[in-house]
């Protein structure tokens, strides 16, 4: 069985950091295209980052360029999300994402039509 499990959103102050965790098991980690995409209220998902199979490619929107940044150990099968000088606009639910394309394709459209996703991990971004 599939699962996809994120963890590390919280409260932070405008200008403060947060790094979001996404483990996954129950499928081949190295094949799949992981990322990360976030839902604010009343708004519709969003593409925030994605890492390719390989890791030689990387997205961010450009909402988020400079200021996170996405990376993934495969020997512990977690995807990380390292969010710095925050702001009040990336207040949102964030939602690890896994495409066995192996492709970014679907994350950086925002979720749509990707194999696996997680219940998300809330982050709140005071003024």
């Amino acid at each position: 069985q599939v699962q996809v499990v994120e963890s590390g959103g919280g409260l932070v102050q405008a200008g403060g950091s947060l790094r979001l965790s996404c483990t996954a098991s129950g499928l081949s980690f190295d094949d799949y295209a992981m990322g990360w995409f976030r839902q604010a209220p009343g708004k519709d998902p969003e593409g925030v980052s994605c890492i390719n199979w390989s890791g030689a490619y990387t997205y961010y929107a450009d909402t988020v360029k400079g200021r996170f940044t996405i990376s993934r150990d495969k020997a512990k099968t977690t995807l990380y999300l390292q969010m710095n000088s925050l702001k009040p606009e990336d207040t949102a639910m964030y939602h690890c994402a896994a495409d066995g394309s192996g492709s970014c394709g679907r994350v950086s459209a925002g979720g749509g039509g990707v194999d696996y996703w997680g219940n998300g991990t809330l982050v709140t971004v005071s003024s």
